[in-house]
């Protein structure tokens, strides 16, 4: 399929909007034929210390420090000179050239946000060269297609709303749906029935949003949170652990100072934290934990994946950032059985596809993510799908920016029609 190279003939960067307001990278791949590929680049309020770099101007007279015309301007007058005539078809190639032209371990030189913008485009260009999906281009796997369980995130705290709550997101996972599309439906009717809870008991300005799309109710407890979803996923016609189930993302970085975790007014060690989250499980039946402790706590996420024995799903976000050599500390020691996959933190496809195939023969999970500032690029539906990883994470059905990557899966799903099943009932390598 790939026999004729393509070359590339131009590429363009510029500066667009993300979902928050703030500038991001947006990037042109033209071919010889004529063909285009674009993407932006997504950024994150609550990141990892071992993220690459996104790179910023830092000048407060222009969109308050956040432009990003450096990293334009590394993509046209660097990038784009080194790719120019390269093989639209070599990602590995053109990815590979990217890390040896920016030369630093965390892209700080030309910008993981300018390095991915252009890995991004390019594969959009190669799909869309061949006339197929992105998904398709980049699948890894033979057999049936695996459509991923969405995670979404309808009840914001931490970094992302402007509540007490310390717990950065609440979501729900409808793994007994027995479609993608099914499942897209009852999360929507949940949460708007969670709307409606929340503004009879809190009012009528607790149906704020915050930047994923959830609401951002006056909570401080995160068990008022998981309440509320209970009730909504029940008053909506389900049952709570059987059609759909609760996940968090503790995000403990963001409440971790001096050696302890300050949550529900509280000030509790990483064993208190253990036992803190055996609680949620017993009493929530949470399936899924995402960064349960700050990002250096290797032998804590260790204890608790040990603790709750695999009948959770702990994921390292913070604690791994999509780098593969944090990922194979993990594994070593044991911490965490599932990864968080956000491709801006590591900043080439090539990367992030090694990083999920070395998860995957170690047997852990994988959940494709996107990030809390977000554009209309749809890139991470495609991702999901072709790396068949059964879940991904893209807020609430709500804001276009989140339903856009939905939307691009109910068309994935389709186009595939009998080529690809729905996981019901699991979460990941967890049967629920």
């Amino acid at each position: 399929m790939f026999d004729k190279p393509i070359p590339i003939k131009r590429i363009h960067a510029r500066q667009i909007l993300d979902s928050r307001g703030n500038p991001t990278i947006e990037v042109d791949v033209v071919t010889e034929t004529g063909v285009l590929g674009r993407a932006a680049v997504p950024a994150g309020a609550s990141k990892g210390r071992y993220e690459a770099v996104e790179l910023r101007d830092g000048d407060l007279r222009n969109y308050r420090g956040k432009s990003v015309l450096k990293a334009v301007r590394n993509v046209k007058e660097l990038i784009s000179k080194k790719l120019l005539d390269f093989n639209v078809f070599d990602q590995n190639g053109i990815d590979r050239l990217l890390i040896e032209l920016d030369g630093t371990e965390n892209k700080s030189n030309l910008g993981a946000n300018a390095i991915l913008g252009v890995s991004l485009a390019a594969a959009h260009a190669a799909a869309n060269s061949l006339n197929i999906p992105l998904f398709e281009y980049l699948h890894v796997n033979s057999g049936k297609y695996v459509l991923p369980v969405p995670f979404m995130n309808i009840i914001n705290g931490g970094t992302h709303a402007g509540n007490k709550l310390s717990i950065q997101e609440f979501l729900i996972a409808p793994t007994g749906a027995k479609s993608f599309s099914e499942a897209i439906r009852m999360g929507s009717e949940v949460y708007h029935t969670l709307k409606d809870i929340l503004i009879k008991k809190y009012g009528v300005s607790a149906k704020n949003i915050g930047d994923e799309g959830g609401f951002a109710p006056p909570m401080s407890f995160t068990f008022e949170a998981l309440e509320s979803l209970s009730t909504a996923i029940e008053e909506a016609g389900y049952r709570v652990s059987k059609d759909i189930n609760l996940a968090i993302d503790a995000a403990a970085s963001v409440f971790y100072e001096n050696g302890y975790y300050h949550i529900d007014g509280e000030r509790f060690t990483a064993k208190q934290m253990i036992d803190y989250y055996k609680q949620l499980y017993k009493k929530y039946k949470v399936v899924s934990i995402e960064d349960p402790f700050e990002e250096n706590q290797f032998e804590s996420f260790r204890e608790l994946t040990r603790e709750l024995n695999n009948r959770v799903q702990i994921v390292g976000d913070d604690l791994f950032t999509t780098n593969i050599k944090r990922l194979t500390k993990g594994i070593k020691l044991g911490a965490a059985n599932s990864i968080l996959l956000k491709i801006n933190q590591i900043g080439t496809l090539t990367e992030a596809f090694n990083t999920a195939k070395k998860a995957f023969e170690n047997g852990y999970s994988v959940m494709v993510s996107h990030r809390s500032g977000e554009t209309e690029d749809t890139s991470i539906a495609d991702i999901a799908v072709a790396l068949s990883c059964g879940q991904i994470k893209s807020g609430a059905p709500a804001r276009s920016e989140r339903t856009a990557k939905y939307n691009q899966l109910i068309r994935i799903e389709e186009r595939l029609e009998d080529n690809s099943i729905y996981p019901t009932n699991k979460i990941g390598l967890i049967e629920c």
